[in-house]
């Protein structure tokens, strides 16, 4: 997928902001036809945390927040910040800033501890913390979070892959988000189809985000 991207991009001149524009709002109507249909709960009285890690995943999930907000959900959105070692992407300082023109109020999340009311009452969390590129064990405030999202309870949908599974593989190394959807973008990774992983993924569901079709059908065979 991450070849798609770069591709479609040079070759079709498709930028990956607006995938990552696509992707949100497909992720948003996604989550609307969850509350209303499968959770049976009217969206005026719906609550969705949305879980943001530093990188593109991250800004496809402060994009879908946005769209959430626009079809009357309740949201609240969070972010891991940058640390020494790990750099905000470009692309998520700048949906931060979209966010905030759009009336949310994105928040850092300095101490994991202070997601637990959010996570408490919401009605659906959404996991964008950790993408297609993570390898090895989660670590640092992202560890902690993930702890957090599964101690709430609630039931979860992951934003292209559960935090923590291997996009590769499906395996997880102890920390993983186990999540009741899995929203995937353009293809399915090969580590959801893994049939050890389908505990984590739950529900997988394909969606479309604008790739052009040539490359997903060359892609897919």
């Amino acid at each position: 997928m991450r070849e798609i991207d770069e591709r479609a991009e040079k070759e079709f001149g498709v930028k990956s902001l607006d995938l990552m524009e696509n992707a949100g709002r497909a992720v948003a109507n996604k989550i609307v036809e969850i509350l209303s249909q499968v959770l049976r709960s009217p969206l005026a009285e719906s609550s969705v945390v949305v879980c943001c890690g530093r990188g593109n995943n991250g800004g496809d999930g402060m994009v879908a927040a946005r769209y959430l907000k626009k079809l009357g959900v309740g949201v609240e959105v969070f972010y891991v910040p940058p640390s020494p070692r790990k750099e905000m992407k470009k692309e998520l300082q700048i949906q931060i800033e979209k966010a905030k023109k759009d009336g949310l109020t994105p928040g850092a999340v300095e101490n994991p501890e202070a997601l637990v009311p959010a996570l408490s009452q919401t009605t659906l969390i959404l996991d964008a913390l950790l993408g297609t590129g993570a390898k090895g064990k989660p670590m640092g405030p992202i560890h902690h979070v993930i702890q957090k999202m599964m101690k709430a309870a609630k039931p979860i949908a992951a934003l292209d892959i559960p935090s923590g599974i291997d996009a590769d593989t499906g395996y997880h190394s102890g920390v993983y988000i186990q999540a009741k959807w899995t929203l995937t973008l353009g293809l399915p990774k090969v580590g959801l189809l893994k049939p050890h992983a389908q505990q984590y993924v739950g529900e997988l569901v394909v969606l479309d985000i604008g790739h052009p079709p040539e490359l997903l059908k060359k892609y897919a065979a």
